[in-house]
């Protein structure tokens, strides 16, 4: 039992990351789903989007359920959604499977998203204590990562194009069952059940809407990403490769984890504001990409995208965090990941109306001037602040309290 509770953190771990897997799989498949079942970009954006329904409704309903009952009974609860969803893939034949497909596999990343970062922060060992909220978000975001690039591998290179990368998911899902079986119960199992509340305490609102705006202009990008890249890829570069795009929807989620473990110590008010304009660069090379039909200027825009959105979304809740107390940071965070959920949703299935409107390259370029745009106008707040606050008569007579004010957005 020792030995197992040494490795508990690790195999928590794989299993959040298994799970987020499951989330990203079809985006190299969406083309292919496409041409079996006769739909284009829009339809493909709606079934993407669903996904973030079910996340949304697993955050609100499920949210406290692990603080409550336990984090195993939860984790294995959405390790049967992702299997649902797998097996839903699997037999699919018509567009209604795929969205049903796509609602599970949402409840399943929202029932993991706030309960394995828990349960692996729980399990840590002593000496690895200090790491374990970056471990977490390495398998959170990696996983993320990881789906495309798997599905788009064995898309490309293996038999069953629509059919192995689901049954490889069910072995990846079992395998995270037995895992979380394995490990010991890490939750003090207090308060009640009931619906997460969502709210925002006076004192955060200002921060709040200027780091919630920056998350929803990241978030927008990687549904982007996620949704588009393939039919980018095809559609205005004119190429194929499964493969290649699974790399794409790979590397802005790869960025992202990255930049949120080696900014995790960086100012949150300094953070945000580097975050937005390094979104705002990615979008001008996005925008370049598809305008002159360049590949490595599109693999570049997931890359430099990636890291803003992981800067601004990571260090913006931090900012959020510090102002808030802590009996109602839970709710707060929701609030926070609810914003991000939309983000992914929305903006997405407003590329694909465009799409169908005006083409996916014009449509592209516009979406990526609107993020830009978004961006910029978080920037603006932000330094607009921080001069008020440089300024202000009471920061110069209350030094002690700048470092305060200094953190917020």
């Amino acid at each position: 039992m020792n030995h197992v509770r040494r490795y508990s953190m690790a195999l928590l771990a794989y299993a959040f990351a298994a799970i987020m897997v499951g989330t990203t799989l079809p985006t190299p498949m969406y083309a292919l789903f496409g041409d079996e079942m006769h739909f284009r970009v829009l339809t493909t954006t709606v079934i993407y989007a669903t996904y973030a329904g079910g996340v949304l409704f697993a955050l609100l309903a499920f949210g406290r359920w692990s603080d409550v009952v336990g984090r195993r009974p939860v984790l294995l609860g959405g390790i049967a959604f992702a299997v649902a969803s797998a097996v839903v893939f699997l037999l699919a034949d018509s567009v209604p499977e795929l969205l049903v497909g796509r609602v599970l596999s949402g409840l399943s990343a929202g029932i993991f998203t706030g309960t394995a970062t828990a349960a692996v922060i729980e399990a840590a060992p002593p000496a690895a204590r200090s790491r374990a909220a970056a471990v977490a978000t390495v398998a959170n975001i990696g996983g993320l990562g990881m789906g495309p690039l798997l599905a788009g591998i064995l898309v490309q290179y293996a038999p069953r194009p629509l059919d192995l990368s689901f049954a490889v998911h069910l072995v990846l899902v079992t395998l995270a069952a037995v895992a979380v079986l394995a490990v010991p119960e890490t939750s003090s199992r207090t308060g009640r059940l009931g619906f997460q509340r969502l709210s925002i305490p006076p004192e955060a609102r200002q921060t709040f809407v200027v780091a919630a705006l920056a998350a929803f202009a990241g978030f927008a990008v990687t549904g982007l990403f996620t949704a588009v890249a393939p039919s980018f890829l095809a559609g205005v570069l004119g190429i194929t490769n499964h493969a290649l795009a699974g790399v794409i929807a790979c590397s802005i989620f790869a960025a992202s984890a990255v930049t949120q473990v080696t900014a995790r110590t960086m100012d949150p008010h300094r953070a945000v504001a580097v975050g937005c304009a390094i979104l705002i660069v990615g979008m001008v090379i996005l925008a370049m990409a598809l305008h002159f039909s360049s590949l490595s200027a599109l693999i570049a825009s997931a890359v430099v995208a990636g890291m803003g959105q992981g800067m601004s979304f990571s260090r913006g809740l931090a900012a959020v965090s510090d102002l808030t107390p802590p009996d109602r940071r839970a709710e707060v965070s929701s609030t926070y990941f609810v914003v991000a959920y939309v983000a992914i949703s929305l903006p997405v299935i407003g590329e694909g109306l465009a799409a169908r409107a005006w083409g996916l390259q014009t449509s592209g370029v516009t979406f990526a001037v609107a993020v830009a745009v978004l961006a910029a106008v978080c920037l603006a707040a932000i330094v607009r602040r921080s001069r008020r606050d440089t300024d202000s008569p009471s920061a110069a007579s209350h030094p002690a309290e700048s470092p305060a004010a200094q953190r917020r957005p």
